[in-house]
């Protein structure tokens, strides 16, 4: 039995509000933070549902290195 994504509940609530809202992301941008916070708090892999975040983020360290 595999466990629980850790960040499951927020991925959740990224879905729910983007219905809501039309799928307008500025709408959701607290819940995007809580996500991007769970992320943070997990190690690389552990969340399936990081790997977008995850990826953002090597991506803007990417940026922030090279505009340096």
């Amino acid at each position: 039995m595999s466990k629980k994504d850790p960040c499951q509940k927020q991925a959740c609530e990224i879905q729910k509000c983007l219905q809501a809202n039309n799928y307008l992301e500025s709408k959701c941008e607290t819940v995007l933070q809580e996500m991007r916070k769970c992320c943070a708090r997990y190690s690389q892999g552990r969340s399936i549902c990081c790997s977008g975040f995850e990826r953002e983020e090597r991506e803007r360290q990417k940026f922030k290195v090279t505009s340096e």
